[in-house]
């Protein structure tokens, strides 16, 4: 029985190693990360989604990115805020997703 009782228990320990491996992650390779960082990369259009930025943020965030002159800011269907900004003289037609992430046109 002490046999039969070591057995199992070694079978155990194995089994339970196989399982003891470190996770995959949730998402190795996210299309759009759900927090815009410097180090990440936008996919090159805005992300919709429920956007909590005010007007207010919104125009800090884009002058923040250089752009001056905000103007006309409106959020749409989508969540987006979309409006006309300048940046080196030119101007643009700027959009800002949910994330904070920038979009110049």
């Amino acid at each position: 029985m002490k046999q039969f009782l070591a057995a199992a228990a070694a079978l155990a320990m194995t089994a339970g190693a196989a399982f003891a491996q470190a996770p995959a992650p949730a998402n190795p390779n996210p299309a759009m990360p759900a927090v815009a960082t410097p180090s990440t990369n936008a996919t090159g259009t805005p992300a919709a989604g429920a956007n909590s930025f005010t007007e207010a943020q919104a125009k800090t965030r884009l002058e923040a990115a250089g752009f001056t002159s905000v103007s006309a800011l409106t959020k749409d269907k989508d969540g987006i805020w979309r409006g006309k900004a300048s940046k080196a003289g030119t101007s643009h037609d700027v959009s800002l997703d949910y994330q904070g992430n920038v979009f110049p046109k």
